[in-house]
């Protein structure tokens, strides 16, 4: 028999309700108690490491996770980390990145209604994530949400209330459960043992482009963050006026050793800064970055883990391309 961690840090799953609205409360033990029937496929040890709403969700936790899984690993056969759903998809990003090759599943899982409510998501969720950490072919870190597997680096929350929170990017689903049955799709190819990388920078922003935008601002970011990422539209480019200042503020900044990233608004296929002279001469003439099919919670998570690990620009570049948990597919 499976043993496996549970290990609480939230989200909808471990409220109540408060005078104020929704608020994490349960432990982890507390929420064990409404699934009994996993007795029965695996024996589970519980523990948190934080109690808060996913948008409290930071770096600094996503480094404990890390770290507890590490400490953790040799006497557990699999994770599930319980997790609020509005951040749940940078966690599953950041953790893909932070613990590599893991032959071991670490599955993140939640609700879109607490689990002391009659009607909620939250039981049948988590058992299929017991179920599928228990699984001899599940491997790495993935997402387990209304009988969907999806990669942890290509999940991406898109209904904000529904059941069918998730949605996988770009990619294929490692598998679905039904009726308690696991149907595998995909089987990750996983090392003899992983590779933790506890140590990331945060100091990377979001510019979202909008009509009217103003490069000031993208300038003052830039004299923030080590790296931005530019989430433009279609395909991917810049404002091309001169008098927008776009380009010069672009130069400017990967002149002195920035990394700027190009990705796009558009949730499926991609980018191609080829297409447009807007992105063309962005990408050919200056030393700017691209996405191309990976989602911009990867994107940002994936510069915090290069950014830890290397200060010089080339050698970041080289660790973005890399394809990580099939991040990129380009």
């Amino acid at each position: 028999m499976k043993r496996i961690l549970m290990i609480g840090t939230g989200g909808t799953i471990a409220s109540a309700l408060t005078a104020d609205g929704l608020e994490p409360q349960m432990a982890s033990s507390d929420i064990l108690h409404y699934i009994p029937n996993i007795s029965k496929f695996c024996e589970v040890s519980t523990l948190e490491v934080c109690n808060i709403d996913s948008t409290n969700m930071s770096p600094d936790i996503w480094t404990l996770l890390t770290e507890t899984i590490r400490d953790n690993y040799d006497q557990y056969d699999g994770f599930v980390v319980t997790h609020g759903t509005d951040t749940m998809a940078y966690t599953a990003s950041a953790l893909s990145y932070m613990i590599q090759n893991s032959p071991k599943p670490i599955v993140i899982t939640g609700s879109q209604k607490p689990i002391n409510m009659e009607i909620s998501d939250s039981k049948t969720n988590l058992y299929d994530s017991f179920l599928y950490a228990s699984s001899d072919k599940a491997s790495g870190v993935q997402i387990v949400f209304n009988g969907k597997v999806i990669l942890g680096t290509r999940a991406r929350k898109t209904h904000s209330k529904s059941f069918k929170a998730f949605s996988s990017i770009n990619y294929p689903y490692i598998a679905i459960i039904q009726d308690n049955h696991l149907i595998q799709y995909i089987q990750q190819p996983a090392a003899a043992q992983p590779e933790f990388y506890p140590t990331i920078n945060p100091k990377v922003g979001l510019f979202k482009l909008t009509p009217g935008a103003e490069a000031e601002i993208l300038d003052f970011m830039l004299s923030k963050k080590d790296a931005i990422i530019i989430e433009s539209y279609g395909v991917g480019g810049i404002p091309s006026f001169p008098e927008y200042g776009f380009y010069d503020v672009i130069k400017k900044w990967t002149k002195r050793g920035k990394i700027i990233v190009m990705t796009t608004q558009v949730p499926n296929e991609g980018s191609d800064m080829e297409i447009y002279k807007v992105g063309n001469k962005l990408k050919n003439k200056v030393s700017v970055l691209e996405a191309y099919d990976m989602t911009t919670e990867s994107v940002v998570c994936k510069l915090m883990w290069a950014l830890g690990r290397e200060s010089d620009p080339d050698k970041v570049k080289t660790l973005f391309y890399q394809t990580i948990a099939n991040d990129i597919l380009f």
